[in-house]
């Protein structure tokens, strides 16, 4: 793709508004669960399933995505997301049940499995012909979604004070109208051979991902029998091991097993996937502890939250200073050092623990995950050839999506039984994301190639 008519601080803008609109969503909806339980009489689960039902449609979906914006160009998947998207959140907006809430949400998720792969694989084909430019794209995209991450506690708990938990949602319907308006001057990405999109291959991923999430959030529940549980984790796996099969022979898969023949793909999947599950499970987690543990109110939570995300901004920016002067792997170590500090620093939570106690960790994690990220998504679009970046992107994705659905599944199933339990929950989920990263960087640090 040649954009050398279209300025380089407007393709980026334009592919980054997707990105806003998607990671807005996953901060402000944390927010407003307590609200959103309130006005449906919601248990937990069902919380766990507002989260969840966005981000296992994510994930379920992006591999397809990734492959249809190769086949079909990238610029007509990313016009279709958003579109997708931005009328999703108006039926958020307007749900009348919990029901209608979730499914909603879901058509969301795969607004956004079409929008942000695609979105990305923009900027890498514009990009491509100059590293420095490309690494300074990607971070400037990080970033966009890190301010929404940022600013999302905020306006949601602020819309919630004025309005309603409503709002959240509509406030995506201005952002998706412009990004479709600005994106019609983006120039339409060259097409890959691929021949077509693997819809059985679609179908037993999606089976395997929504057994396992609906399996995890529904283990500890009353209302669904044992043996249906059971039986969803059991499909699960087999549904994983039918899919595997299925990917090594297809023609045109929509996961091609050689990406995973590169080391430094596998073990930069696998950062995405710790990352995201840890971040995404904690935030679940303290989105209650704040509001239901030290009695916050939504404007105030959202403005505790402040420092969690609005860390990622400045972090991804100087991640990505550190990428273009050192390379990916100074910014990926540092970062993780850091993180496990910030998790380690979180088992200071108690029933009564003043926020500036929690502050320190409410800083590091953030600004650990905010260095390691970009340069991870570099490192990435990196061991891969121009043309394959759409599916690329779409893999890493999909799977720190579903790892961050795994996440707020796990941890959220250990918040049920009131106040001592969700304090239980933070420790615990601290505890547990600082330890798996302590072990994935021994693997990191050993195992990373240069580029």
């Amino acid at each position: 793709m040649k954009n050398a008519s279209t300025p380089f601080g407007f393709i980026v803008a334009t592919t980054s508004l997707a990105f806003v609109v998607s990671q807005l969503d996953v901060t402000i909806v944390n927010v407003a669960l307590p609200e959103i339980g309130k006005s449906f009489g919601s248990h937990i689960s069902m919380l766990q399933w507002v989260v969840d039902a966005y981000a296992v449609a994510f994930a379920v979906f992006m591999l397809s995505a990734g492959g249809m914006g190769d086949l079909l160009g990238a610029r007509r998947l990313f016009q279709l997301g958003l579109l997708v998207f931005t009328l999703a959140s108006a039926g958020c907006g307007l749900a009348w049940s919990a029901f209608a809430l979730v499914a909603f949400r879901t058509v969301q998720g795969m607004g956004s499995a079409i929008m942000i792969p695609s979105s990305l694989s923009i900027l890498n084909q514009s990009f491509a012909d100059d590293n420095d430019k490309r690494a300074h794209a990607v971070a400037l995209w990080t970033a966009a979604g890190s301010v929404a991450i940022a600013v999302g506690p905020v306006l949601g708990g602020l819309l919630i004070h004025l309005a309603s938990w409503r709002w959240i949602f509509f406030v995506n319907l201005p952002i998706g109208a412009l990004g479709l308006i600005f994106s019609f001057r983006l120039q339409e990405s060259g097409k890959s051979e691929q021949q077509g999109i693997d819809i059985a291959g679609q179908l037993l991923w999606m089976l395997a991902l929504t057994g396992l999430i609906a399996g995890i959030i529904e283990w500890r529940g009353a209302s669904i029998p044992r043996a249906f549980i059971y039986g969803g984790l059991v499909m699960s796996i087999f549904a994983l091991v039918l899919f595997l099969v299925r990917e090594k022979r297809a023609s045109s898969p929509i996961l091609p097993l050689d990406l995973f023949k590169s080391r430094n793909f596998n073990l930069l999947i696998g950062l995405g996937m710790m990352l995201n599950g840890s971040f995404y499970g904690l935030v679940f987690v303290l989105s209650l502890y704040l509001q239901s543990v030290l009695h916050y109110s939504g404007l105030q939570a959202g403005l505790a939250f402040l420092p969690l995300t609005g860390g990622l901004l400045i972090s991804n920016l100087f991640s990505g200073m550190l990428t273009r002067k050192y390379g990916i792997q100074v910014p990926i170590r540092i970062g993780m050092i850091i993180s496990v500090v910030g998790f380690v620093l979180l088992l200071l939570a108690r029933a009564d623990t003043p926020y500036w106690l929690l502050l320190p960790a409410f800083l590091g994690i953030p600004f650990g995950m905010g260095t390691a990220v970009p340069a991870m998504t570099t490192g990435v679009l990196a061991t891969v050839d121009r043309s394959r970046s759409g599916i690329a992107s779409a893999v890493l994705n999909t799977t720190r999506q579903a790892a961050g659905a795994i996440g707020v599944a796990i941890f959220g199933a250990m918040t049920t039984g009131g106040a001592q339990a969700i304090v239980r929950a933070v420790m615990e989920s601290a505890l547990i994301s600082a330890g798996c990263l302590v072990i994935y960087a021994i693997l990191i640090f050993k195992g990373l190639k240069k580029e």
